[in-house]
């Protein structure tokens, strides 16, 4: 699928903008804050049915009634986003639905400025930036991933119903010995029992996805990565799992042994949304080893695995976002991106000319 054109109606900061698409390579340039984000922005949407960093409402511009995204392929067919400021329809062959259909959904390479500190970025911007990325080419992915958050949000509440109710926290210690009768006596685990099971069926299905990713990549990971750094040096992605390595019954029974220690903290203190994707450099920690460059490399060779491994899942050549990145590499890597993405569509936006 090739893009023609982009038009935005009261998206953030565009009363009304239109883009027309090459084939190959379109260069948005402008000021920093003057909405080229946005405009990547407003593509992912229409594409994979969902803003890759806000809300509706946020999009939303200030004191409109509604925002509209129309995109349009060189094929004839095109997808319309619409916000009423209360719900959201897509419009695609005269079809309205309320989610994206998945077989309009098209595959994105997504380059945003922060993706470059990746390694010394926070585990929860690490896990974010994994989940969306795994998603481009694993629809059951994003699923499993939905059905974990809603449940471990469903436990959560729980626990913070029962504490708020019954306030008697002061009873409990860490392992559960103190007054563990007087407890039991006002908290039923069994309220407990279906989350556990239900966190424990989709935790391990998300860790066997995020493992069988980073296996493939790491399969080319120093082959490209020497491709653009030009050296020998090693380097590996791992999955750091919280808790260590567990079966689906070992998951619950563990969920079960910290009942009393969640209640206390008032959350799930175990489980998948703790894990960890952690870069290696000559087998150390990247973060604190590498250079700047180094790391940069790692990046760039991360994003060129991630567009092959979307054409040998999908078929499909992913259209590729560059966010103002080329400001944070040096002219040989700048080369090297252009290169690697020379047979995909490529958006970039720029604060100048390249």
């Amino acid at each position: 699928m090739i893009i023609e054109s982009i038009k935005l109606v009261n998206f953030r900061s565009h009363d009304e903008f239109l883009l027309h698409c090459k084939k190959k390579t379109s260069l948005i340039v402008g000021e920093n804050g003057s909405g080229k984000t946005s405009v990547l922005e407003a593509i992912y949407e229409a594409l994979r049915g969902k803003s890759f960093r806000a809300t509706d409402e946020e999009i939303l511009r200030r004191g409109s009634e509604f925002y509209r995204v129309e995109l349009k392929f060189i094929n004839g067919l095109s997808t319309v986003v619409l916000f009423d400021g209360q719900k959201k329809q897509f419009l695609v062959e005269d079809k309205r639905t309320a989610r994206l259909p998945k077989k309009y959904r098209y595959p994105v390479v997504l380059f945003l400025p922060d993706d470059l500190h990746l390694v010394a970025t926070s585990p929860t911007k690490r896990r974010g930036y994994f989940d969306r990325v795994i998603a481009e080419f694993d629809e059951g992915y994003s699923s499993s991933l939905s059905k974990y958050e809603k449940t471990l949000k469903q436990r959560n509440d729980l626990l913070k119903k029962y504490i708020k109710n019954n306030d008697k926290r002061s009873d409990l210690d860490f392992c559960g010995n103190k007054e563990k009768s007087q407890s039991r006596s006002y908290i039923e685990t069994s309220d407990f029992f279906s989350w556990n099971i239900l966190l424990a069926k989709y935790g391990l299905e998300i860790r066997k996805k995020r493992q069988k990713y980073l296996d493939k990549l790491n399969m080319v990971f120093n082959q490209v990565y020497h491709s653009i750094a030009e050296n020998n040096d090693q380097v590996f992605l791992k999955l750091d799992l919280f808790g260590g390595e567990v079966s689906e019954a070992e998951y619950f029974n563990r969920l079960e042994r910290e009942f009393e220690r969640d209640l206390i903290l008032g959350y799930t203190g175990f489980g998948i949304h703790r894990d960890d994707f952690v870069f290696l450099f000559n087998e150390k920690e990247a973060d604190g080893t590498a250079s700047r460059g180094e790391l940069r490399s790692m990046i760039l060779a991360m994003k060129f695995i991630e567009a092959d491994l979307i054409f040998q899942e999908t078929g499909k050549k992913p259209v590729v976002l560059l966010d103002d990145v080329f400001s944070e590499l040096d002219n040989t890597r700048q080369k090297c991106l252009v290169r690697n993405f020379k047979d995909n569509q490529v958006i970039i936006t720029s604060v100048e000319e390249v």
